[in-house]
Parts: C-alpha cells; sequence; structure tokens
C-alpha cells in the first residue's frame, strides 16, 4: 500500500488503498486506449505514468492510420479525432512509389496527419470519464509477484498492488527490464535530426518527403502553424548528444526537398537513433506488454502508435475477460499468439522502407531509371494494393482453427446494420456482436445481435476488436446455439 501523503494527481494515499485489478504502466495513446477499456469493462484500472504533468506540446507521432482510426471508431473518437488534423489519402513511399489510401474499403481511405497529444488528449479524457485512475509522477522502480498479484513500487507515489500490470511505458520500458524479459534487435539509424520550427513558406502537401544521395528529409505539420522537420545526412553517424545548428538541418532540406521553406524559430531541436526490437514474449505471467515497450522500429511508415493501438484493442476485451472470471488464463495467451507476427511485420515493413530510402541510388542515371520505374509500380494495383493494406492495417488478420470458415481472424469492414445503424457504433459497449438475420438466440450481457441492412449471408460473430471470432454461411438456429456456448466470454 502506499504511504501517507499525496500524489502528484491530487489522489490522496488512503484512497489508493482498495487494490486495483489492473495497473497499466504508461500514458501514452496505447495505455490510456487500453486503461479505457478495460474500466469500460467494469474493471478497476490504475494508470501509473513516470512524467509528473502530461506535455502540451511533446509528440513523436503524426500518422494515424485507416485500422487505428476504425478502432477508435470503435469507441467514438474517430471522427472527432479526423476533425484536428489533416487526411493524406495518397502517400509517397522511396520518393515517387505512391501508395493510394483512398482505395481502402473503410471508413476512413486515407491516413491522418495530427500530433500524437491529440490523440492522447481524447484517450485520455474517454479513460477519466469511464473512471480509470491516473497517478502522475509515479516511475515504476521494483516489481513483486505474489499470489495471484503483481506489486510495483514506484518513486514518488508509493507501491500498487493488482491482479496483472500492463507495460505500456516505451521503449526503455522499466516493466520488461524489471520482468528480464529480452528486448534483441539492433540499431538502423543515427543522427537523425528533429525540430519544431515555423516555416515562412508553406508545403502543399500533407507530409512533404524525399530522399536521394544527400539523405532524406520530411516535414510534418501540427496543424497550429508549427511543424516536426525530420533530416539525415547520408552516412551520418553522429551520436545523440551531438549538437544540431539550424542551419545544418534547413541545408539538408534545400538539397532534399528542393526548399528550406523559410525555416526559423526552432523551438527544439535535437539528434535521435532508431532500433528495431521486438520483445521475445510479450507475457510473463500476471505481467504483460504492449506498444513500444513490446516492439520498436524505425518511424518510417508511421505504424508505431498504431500498432500499439492495436495491440490494446485485442488485450482490453481477453484481459477483462478474465478478470470477470468469464474466460481462462489460456484466452491471454491468444494475445501473444495474435499480434506477435504482427509486431514482426511492423519491423518488417518499417525496415524495407528505411533500407529503401538508405539505399538511395548515387548515380544520377541509376537515379532517373528509379524515378521512371516507380511510377509504373504505383500503377500495378495488385502490388500497391498489398501495400496500402499492410501499411493501413486494414489488411492485419489473426490465424484462425483449422477447418474454421475462410472469414475467421479478419477485420470487418464498417457494415451497414439494420435500423441505419453501423457495426462499428455497435461496438462501442465493448461486446461480441452477432451479425445474422433475424434474432435466432437471444442478447447476453456480453453479446449484441444485430441484423445486416443489405445482402450478407454470411452470420458473423463480431469480437469487440473488430475481428471475426467465427462465421458460417446460414448456419441452422442449433449449430449457431452450439456455436455461442463454446464461448463463455459471452456471458
Amino acid at each position: 500500500m502506499s504511504a501517507p501523503g499525496t500524489d502528484p494527481s491530487g489522489d490522496r494515499a488512503e484512497d489508493r488503498a482498495e487494490p486495483a485489478d489492473v495497473l497499466v504502466v504508461g500514458a501514452g495513446p496505447t495505455g490510456l486506449l487500453l486503461a479505457g477499456d478495460l474500466a469500460a469493462a467494469g474493471v478497476r484500472v490504475t494508470l501509473l505514468e513516470r512524467r509528473a504533468h502530461a506535455d502540451a506540446n511533446l509528440t513523436r507521432a503524426f500518422a494515424v492510420h485507416a485500422r487505428s482510426l476504425e478502432v477508435l471508431d470503435a469507441r467514438g473518437l474517430g471522427d472527432e479525432l479526423v476533425t484536428l488534423g489533416r487526411t493524406a489519402p495518397v502517400v509517397g513511399v522511396f520518393g515517387r512509389l505512391e501508395l493510394h489510401l483512398h482505395r481502402l474499403r473503410s471508413r476512413y481511405p486515407f491516413v491522418l496527419i495530427t500530433p500524437q497529444y491529440n490523440t492522447e488528449r481524447l484517450l485520455e479524457r474517454r479513460a477519466l470519464a469511464a473512471g480509470v485512475r491516473i497517478v502522475r509522477g509515479a516511475e515504476v522502480v521494483a516489481l513483486r509477484r505474489r499470489a495471484g498479484a503483481v506489486e510495483a513500487d514506484t518513486a514518488g507515489a508509493g507501491t500498487f498492488r493488482a491482479a496483472y500490470l500492463v507495460g505500456c511505458d516505451g521503449v526503455r520500458s522499466a516493466v520488461r527490464r524489471l520482468t528480464g524479459i529480452g528486448f534483441p534487435g539492433r540499431s538502423v539509424l543515427r543522427s537523425v535530426m528533429l525540430a519544431d520550427v515555423r516555416l515562412k513558406e508553406l508545403p502543399t502537401e500533407a507530409v512533404t518527403t524525399n530522399a536521394n544521395r544527400y539523405g532524406f528529409a520530411s516535414l510534418v505539420p501540427f496543424g497550429d502553424g508549427w511543424y516536426r522537420a525530420i533530416g539525415w545526412i547520408a552516412g551520418d553517424d553522429r551520436p545523440d548528444d551531438a549538437p544540431v545548428e539550424p542551419e545544418e538541418l534547413a541545408g539538408l532540406l534545400r538539397r532534399v526537398l528542393g526548399s528550406d521553406h523559410g525555416l526559423h524559430e526552432p523551438r527544439w531541436i535535437s539528434r535521435f537513433h532508431t532500433d528495431e526490437r521486438q520483445a521475445v514474449r510479450y507475457r510473463d505471467g500476471r505481467v504483460l506488454l504492449a506498444g513500444d515497450a513490446a516492439h520498436v522500429h524505425s518511424p518510417a511508415g508511421g505504424m508505431g502508435m498504431n500498432t500499439g493501438l492495436q495491440d490494446a484493442a485485442n488485450l482490453g476485451w481477453k484481459l477483462a475477460a478474465v478478470v470477470q472470471g468469464r474466460a481462462g488464463e489460456p484466452l491471454l495467451d491468444s494475445y501473444q499468439r495474435e499480434r506477435y507476427p504482427v509486431g514482426r511485420q511492423t519491423l518488417r515493413i518499417s525496415g524495407a522502407i528505411t533500407r529503401g530510402v538508405l539505399s538511395a541510388p548515387r548515380s544520377s542515371a541509376v537515379r532517373r531509371l528509379r524515378d521512371l520505374a516507380l511510377p509504373a509500380v504505383s500503377r500495378l494495383s495488385s502490388l500497391t494494393a498489398l501495400g496500402e493494406s499492410r501499411l493501413s492495417g486494414i489488411g492485419v488478420s489473426y490465424p484462425a482453427p483449422r477447418g474454421s470458415h475462410r472469414l475467421t481472424g479478419q477485420r470487418v469492414p464498417d457494415l451497414r446494420l439494420a435500423g441505419g445503424r453501423r457495426l462499428y457504433e455497435v461496438l462501442r459497449d465493448g461486446r461480441f456482436v452477432l451479425v445474422t438475420r433475424g434474432r435466432p438466440v437471444p442478447g447476453t450481457p456480453w453479446l449484441n445481435v444485430a441484423a445486416p441492412a443489405g445482402e450478407l449471408r454470411t452470420t458473423l460473430l463480431v469480437r469487440p476488436d473488430g475481428h471475426i471470432a467465427w462465421a458460417a454461411d446460414e448456419p441452422d438456429p442449433g449449430a449457431l446455439r452450439g456455436e455461442l456456448q463454446r464461448w463463455p466470454v459471452l456471458g
């Protein structure tokens, strides 16, 4: 239990005496989404955050892909977040190779460009409304396993106890380190320059980016007049603490983008390096990992925050069911089984984009050949459609049991339902949804039943994370009831 006194959140220690069901460590997007999902399901959640105050202008991620927007839509936040950013239906990769996201079968056929803090603000508002207790200034320094529980000692906020603990505390995760989970991998790129700047000449594109023999550079808008400038000089491997002069970055922008766009007034400038690493396992008993604590890669493709949000969406309903006794421990093992391959694929995709940038041809003749070839590749619809589905997250599916329906494990698009509703609106209460004609079975506390509005003939049992748990072509009522009885998680 906590020592007497108060913590930076203003909660008295005696108010925290009752243990939580779940401790979530890290109040970034992954931790906030997970904590909000658990609390909305009736689970007692305490969210521990090392930082004493939320950083209003801190942002690492800018891209919110289509699948993440669908995840947020299933929580009533997707459309609101879109109003806070700028949509990009076409994105460039390797300079002139284009992915046409407007072809995605999604309510959100684009990538949304918005600072990470906008996503965090919406998720924090939802988490607090659901009853999550957020304790700031609580840096986890020790973990102990007890019978049926995990205890976490913090520097500055005392000791907390819960049945489960989830580390969402980033690439330098204290939870991962204290649990002893390996994080193998390697550094990919050193001496990447970052700065928050103003521009006298505004770019016309939502994201301005290019790579050539000099290196690569990008300009991404915050939406409030500030831009994030990112750049790397080919061959530069200076350490993170090497100073950065604004003119060095501006010169790179001129060589790579053709203009520095009148870069001025940097309010923050630094260097960083990127790694490719993945935790050897996402679960160790009652301790689990999600987001950057479980996987980290280069920012190429903007997939980091998105993969973490989808980790949380996968884990939340499972952990709630186990805590509440509606499912056994094996359900938590499916989190590792389903999300580990997705994390590995994300590393491969971002790594391929990074290596494509790093291998930008130095010969002018080869560069001209590349510039002619890439637009032609963009017109190969089968190839670019694969890239679009993987980058956006729309194409992520989970392994299905042998002999199951071909749709099992796939992500479900936002189906139109009878009564003018949408599937992702019905998913907002965190239940499974049975999409079937007629009402052959009653709903339960954890199952909604809905009829499709169109010609859908396949009966679908949709998980709370929007993936198909079970499907059948026109099953008889007896077979359907038998299948539902195999899911005690439905209550």
